[in-house]
């Protein structure tokens, strides 16, 4: 039995099937405004946005990057849990930039508010959360040296004792070279921090035209490394994926094991899938769209043709040229207790070998591991350029809704109308003093001591400019109960802990690094 058979084998479960009743509706009409991400060719990427609540409500909000147009703070004004979404504009919050390619939310001063990091083609900008989603500048502050670069990712961890977290920064094509556009891929920058302000940036070359990067703990051994997807597109030749190795601050080779991919990458989307307790990769791209299974040491293996994934052309409609897949992320979408998988597509803006009518995707798992379209029976066939996507309960009713921004068409949130869900929780982790969203920590939930483990880590960065700060999601099918575990980001971890389906609790680190539990 093959490799990927035994995975499957093990993946088998009783849970019920909901797959056929997943329905979305789009939201957008109820909004106050229309917010588009525009521009010119440095906007061909990016467009992306933040999610994170910022004023202490519980609800979503969003930060919503514009390019050309100016970037703006959507509140969440749903009038109560479960009821229809409504968000409304917000002025003057600090938060009003031009040049906005996407954002990704972090407490950097790990105080209550949640912080801003503001990509940019320019400056990039770090913005302090002052509370009631208002905002400061902060590169002064926190001596963050912002730059003048074409940016395109982010990531963050935070290494031992630091107070504040270590920076990542992928650019793009270096517009001041004479001699591009093409073969002129920009390098990458790593920042810092000593004490309470960052050391200046550090140089990470070469660098492949970075569109998404991923600190994580992918081999399980405690240590985060750096994932960097890039876009062949630009680089043409001589470039590949990347894995940067913070500890010893050098890129992964072929001496360690490290296997050579090349493709226009895109975003990075990161879970464990098959249930070894280590995360597997979605990278998109131009045509197909890999999933990775972690195969030990520092190799990765790709996924069979049938897993149903690949969603290499689009699914409805007579264009069956290649697609182009952009922001990627995984979430049970029906409480099944399976990794669901949204993919935002778009051609990049008139690219005639790719698909111009190229629906985004909604592929749901099933208990045998493989993947199935539903996209358009759900109500998600849009066929807009989009870029940077979201997956969050917005309106805190248990199932997870998808929020997309698109290039030259409309900001959209589709609510999760689906009638037959399973149960669900809804876990924040907190910590005192530094990194206090336990930012590289893992929650592993079982709905029973002998059930499969499901395992989530929580990470800043990859997507497509598109990054959250949330709780975090598990759907429980049918079962009533569910017991978590903590694996804390230093590597301590808690007893198992009961917890009821269909609650919102956070997890704060207590003594002996226990679980304390208390409502959200």
């Amino acid at each position: 039995m093959n490799k990927f058979a035994l995975t499957l084998t093990a993946l088998l479960t009783s849970s019920p099937a909901f797959a056929n009743d997943v329905k979305f509706e789009s939201r957008a009409k109820a909004f106050d405004f229309e917010h588009i991400y525009n521009g010119g060719w440095e906007y061909f990427v990016g467009g992306g946005m933040a999610t994170f609540d910022c004023n202490g409500d519980a609800f979503p909000d969003v930060f919503l990057a514009g390019g050309e147009n100016m970037s703006r703070i959507a509140v969440n004004t749903t009038k109560q849990a479960g009821a229809a979404i409504q968000f409304q504009n917000l002025p003057n919050t600090g938060a009003e930039f031009v040049s906005v390619t996407g954002a990704y939310p972090i407490n950097i001063d790990n105080d209550e508010h949640i912080d801003l990091f503001v990509m940019r083609v320019g400056e990039n900008e770090i913005l302090r959360g002052l509370g009631n989603c208002h905002f400061e500048e902060a590169n002064t502050l926190w001596h963050f040296n912002g730059l003048d670069r074409w940016t395109t990712s982010f990531s963050a961890t935070w290494e031992e004792n630091a107070s504040l977290p270590t920076l990542a920064v992928g650019n793009y094509v270096d517009r001041d070279n004479p001699e591009g556009p093409f073969g002129a891929c920009d390098v990458n920058h790593l920042y810092r921090p000593e004490g309470l302000q960052y050391k200046e940036p550090i140089t990470l070359d070469p660098g492949y035209c970075a569109l998404s990067m991923l600190f994580s703990d992918w081999t399980r051994n405690g240590r985060r490394d750096l994932r960097i997807s890039n876009d062949r597109h630009y680089y043409l030749r001589d470039g590949e994926e990347q894995m940067f190795r913070l500890d010893e601050m050098r890129f992964l080779t072929r001496e360690d094991g490290w296997l050579p991919i090349s493709v226009w990458g895109m975003g990075i989307a990161s879970q464990d899938l098959n249930g070894d307790k280590a995360p597997d990769i979605m990278l998109t791209s131009m045509g197909d769209q890999l999933i990775q299974f972690y195969a030990g040491g520092a190799k990765m293996e790709n996924a069979p043709f049938n897993i149903g994934a690949y969603a290499q052309r689009p699914y409805t409609g007579d264009d069956g040229r290649p697609s182009t897949g952009w922001h990627a992320e995984f979430n049970d979408i029906n409480n099944d207790g399976l990794a669901d998988l949204f993919i935002a597509k778009g051609n990049v803006d008139q690219m005639p070998g790719m698909a111009m009518k190229d629906p985004n995707n909604l592929l749901v798992q099933k208990t045998d591991g493989t993947f199935v379209e539903v996209g358009l029976e759900a109500g998600l066939a849009d066929t807009a350029r989009s870029r940077g996507a979201s997956i969050a309960d917005f309106n805190l009713d248990g199932k997870l809704d998808i929020a997309v921004m698109n290039r030259r068409a409309a900001f959209d949130i589709y609510e999760n109308a689906s009638t037959n869900s399973g149960n669900f929780a809804s876990i924040k982790l907190q910590q005192n003093d530094s990194n206090v969203d336990a930012v590289g920590a893992w929650i592993e939930l079982r709905t029973a001591p002998d059930s499969k483990v499901q395992t989530q880590e929580i990470t800043i960065g990859g997507g497509h400019a598109s990054g959250k700060i949330g709780p975090t999601h598990f759907g429980l099918g049918l079962a009533k109960q569910a017991e978590i575990r903590i694996i804390w980001p230093d590597g301590s971890t808690s007893e198992w802990t009961r917890i009821e389906a269909n609650s919102r609790i956070t997890a704060k680190r207590g003594a002996n690094n226990q679980i304390e539990l208390s409502p959200i």
